[in-house]
């Protein structure tokens, strides 16, 4: 099914006592600057409208200094309960139980009590609609501070949904839709109650198959009933005790468990940084195995079409090069890009404009972009029936829901054009929307992460008082955003997450954009130091024989010329060069202090 590590003949090359690699000395990177080198191709060249600026020094000093005092007050507030002078609303365990495995570590229980409870409220509210462009929400309130909650039976009508991944608009009451899901209804039921190897697989499972095939351009492909059960029960599959898995350091939890339940070595190199990328495969394929130095059964490179947290777009070409260079395999996931960038929404293949066959294994969801659930693998025919007989959720898990696949197959039909509608409408809806929204919070002075193509856009809110607060701030105005801070972020890195829809109309945007051009001045989030300028085409940026040298770039402080080689590590922007502590930020940032001691340190 697979090849090694290097093509089969990557023992002949390396030597039974140690590194030494004829392989490396061959391509001219053994002992030397290698070809692709700083300043000469993609391998070394910054994503230039990535953007990934960083917070001024105070605001991280404040926010280290706002979780440490939030920290000793819990601890405080844990010995009052252990005195019982302070309630402990948590589930106690009875004395049989003490012995048991707990199930939660010290500092997550910790956390979870004395952090996480004080803001439960911004969490899992209740929606009581569909989750449209705009959605209706059931109020609840909490008497005894967010350790439980109750419904006050009433409910905020039309608040404007920017936290589903809802990126095409399929999660829509479509009466053509609708009737052909219910026709299916009818036909099958609900579930097939059966694997597909036994009597669960059905024509319309076939049907999409294909259909998923021909849309990435793959040989073919399999369909699985659950997104995650994708990625975390087909990587044991794929790799195994003797393999060697290179993660890009943010990729998703699912593709993590994956790669630990299948007993491969993980190493994890930077966020899309090639040169981590490359120093991996280097002293993958001339260390060999730690200890015996054998050669690895297989290298697999993970990564991610569009990365859900930061909004960074993988850099394909890149990674395609120095994959075939080094002689591994490439596992791209596309839950959030699949539908949602490219002229036709083939995702990142098509955005970059390189051949599906590069990429020896294509992942994706359908419950972002297509409105229903459950995932695909796509790659060599060779492969997709390898899985068949080997994956586990392939085969022990339940067949596709009938009504989901006849959901799946109408919103994959309606962008490819097939059945009658406008091909790619709703896909350039989604591009103009997300650059629209990304470049108007960029005028107003927020900070803002990933890839102008991204259709996520996290906002930088850094200090817990004001990620709550504008979560709150921001509903009262009825807009529904998503919140996320440590530890699902790095502690100094909270931030709101918007994810942008092809279901959004003009006014809808304009009035998210007033209200968080609002709540920015009123609770100071306006960290951005650099002036906004529009940025070329991503597709018409990526040329992987594009000389640095030819770029002029200067030096923020001195205004001299930087020489290509040390282009890659300037990462210094003018604006970081004003004065840090104006009298202005200087205020805000008290008042934060403030808003936060208010906020967590209060006892009930």
């Amino acid at each position: 099914m697979a090849r090694t590590a290097a093509n089969g003949n990557l023992k002949s090359h390396l030597s039974e006592n140690g590194p030494k690699c004829e392989y490396i000395k061959k391509n001219g990177c053994h002992n030397k600057r290698e070809q692709n080198g700083p300043g000469t191709g993609a391998a070394s060249r910054q994503h230039r409208h990535e953007s990934f600026e960083q917070a001024p020094m105070y605001v991280a000093v404040m926010t280290y200094l706002g979780f440490g005092i939030v920290t000793l007050f819990g601890y405080f507030r844990d010995f009052l309960r252990a005195v019982g002078l302070e309630k402990c609303h948590l589930a106690q365990e009875r004395e049989e139980q003490k012995d048991f495995v707990p199930l939660y570590q010290d500092f997550e229980n910790f956390y979870t009590r004395n952090l996480y409870m004080r803001v439960r409220d911004n969490w899992n509210r209740p929606i009581c609609s569909l989750p449209g462009p705009v959605f209706d929400l059931m109020e609840r309130v909490s008497d005894d501070y967010n350790w439980t909650f109750r419904l006050t039976g009433r409910t905020l009508h039309d608040v404007i949904n920017v936290g589903s991944y809802n990126y095409l608009g399929f999660a829509e009451n479509n009466a053509d839709f609708l009737k052909t899901v219910a026709d299916k209804t009818r036909q099958y039921g609900v579930g097939v109650c059966s694997t597909r190897q036994e009597v669960g697989n059905l024509g319309i499972h076939e049907e999409l198959e294909q259909l998923v095939a021909n849309f990435v351009g793959a040989e073919s492909s399999m369909t699985y009933g659950m997104g995650f059960a994708t990625n975390s029960m087909n990587i044991p599959a794929l790799v195994g005790k003797g393999c060697l898995i290179l993660s890009d350091e943010l990729n998703h939890t699912s593709l993590i468990l994956g790669a630990r339940l299948s007993g491969a070595t993980i190493r994890v190199f930077k966020h899309n940084n090639m040169h981590s990328l490359e120093k991996m495969l280097r002293d993958a394929v001339c260390s060999g195995q730690p200890r015996t130095h054998r050669p690895w059964k297989k290298i697999l490179i993970m990564v991610e079409g569009i990365y859900s947290m930061e909004g960074s777009v993988v850099r394909l070409p890149e990674i395609i090069a120095l994959k075939k260079k080094y002689k591994a395999y490439l596992y791209l996931d596309e839950a959030h890009s699949i539908g949602a960038v490219g002229p036709s929404g083939r995702g990142v293949t098509e955005l970059f404009g390189v051949d599906p066959a590069d990429v020896d294994v294509m992942m994706g969801t359908f419950t972002k972009s297509f409105g229903a659930a459950g995932g695909y693998i796509a790659g060599k025919k060779e492969l997709v029936d390898y899985l068949r007989s080997h994956s586990h959720s392939a085969v022990y898990a339940t067949a596709m829901s009938p009504p989901v696949t006849e959901q799946i197959l109408r919103a994959m039909k309606c962008i490819m054009g097939k059945d009658g509608s406008t091909e790619g409408e709703r896909i350039r809806q989604l591009a103009e929307n997300t650059r629209y929204f990304r470049a108007r919070l960029k005028e107003m002075g927020f900070i803002i992460y990933g890839n102008d193509d991204s259709p996520v856009v996290p906002i930088l809110l850094y200090m817990p008082g004001k990620v709550v607060a504008f979560a709150r701030e921001m509903l009262e105005r009825k807009i529904g955003v998503v919140v996320v801070g440590f530890p699902a972020t790095p502690i100094t890195e909270a931030r709101a997450r918007f994810c942008l829809s092809a279901a959004h109309t003009r006014d809808m945007l304009n009035q998210v954009l007033h209200h968080l051009n609002e709540v920015g001045d009123t609770l100071c989030l306006k960290f951005s130091r650099q002036k906004y300028s529009p940025q070329p085409d991503l597709a018409d940026e990526t040329d992987f024989e594009l000389d640095m040298s030819k770029l002029s770039l200067k030096c923020p402080r001195c205004s001299s010329p930087i020489k290509a080689e040390q282009r890659v590590n300037t990462r210094v922007s003018q604006q970081k060069m004003g004065q840090m502590f104006d009298s202005c930020h200087f205020v805000y940032v008290w008042v934060d202090v403030e808003f936060t001691a208010r906020l967590f340190l209060l006892l009930p």
